[in-house]
């Protein structure tokens, strides 16, 4: 299988796409959306340009404008601007959208954990050593 990069490549993106789905049931049934949460974890560091947030979520400027203004509807985010080029728009997280990332991240790191203790130590240990590669794939 690691002579075959084109299989491999499928067996991750649909194992991704398994774990992906695993996490967003974490949040199922919350008033937001996991795409939205998404976009808070973006401006956990700190403000960021609307035309960044659009481009590292891979979707148009208006899209994103639409979902700061539901994140900033529910007091989650507030817009700014940058005092150099007024016509920037930036977005930054209130503490209420803080402290809402900090509860979707612990319901989600509560539910890996008990499916991680299902798996055997060997198993553990195995996903351990991949996670830096895991990590060098998604810095590419």
């Amino acid at each position: 299988m690691r002579d075959d990069p084109a299989g491999l490549a499928e067996q991750v993106s649909s194992v991704l796409r398994h774990l992906v789905l695993l996490l967003r049931r974490t949040v199922a049934g919350q008033p937001l959306t996991s795409q939205q949460y998404g976009v808070l974890g973006s401006l956990e560091p700190g403000p960021r340009r609307m035309t960044e947030l659009a481009e590292e979520h891979a979707v148009q400027l208006p899209t994103m404008t639409v979902q700061i203004n539901r994140l900033e509807d529910a007091g989650l985010v507030t817009r700014g601007g940058d005092p150099a080029d007024a016509r920037v728009r930036t977005a930054r997280l209130t503490d209420e959208g803080r402290e809402r990332l900090r509860a979707v991240r612990a319901a989600r790191i509560a539910h890996l954990t008990e499916e991680l203790g299902a798996l055997t130590d060997d198993e553990r240990a195995t996903l351990a050593a991949a996670l830096p590669v895991l990590a060098k794939l998604g810095r590419s």
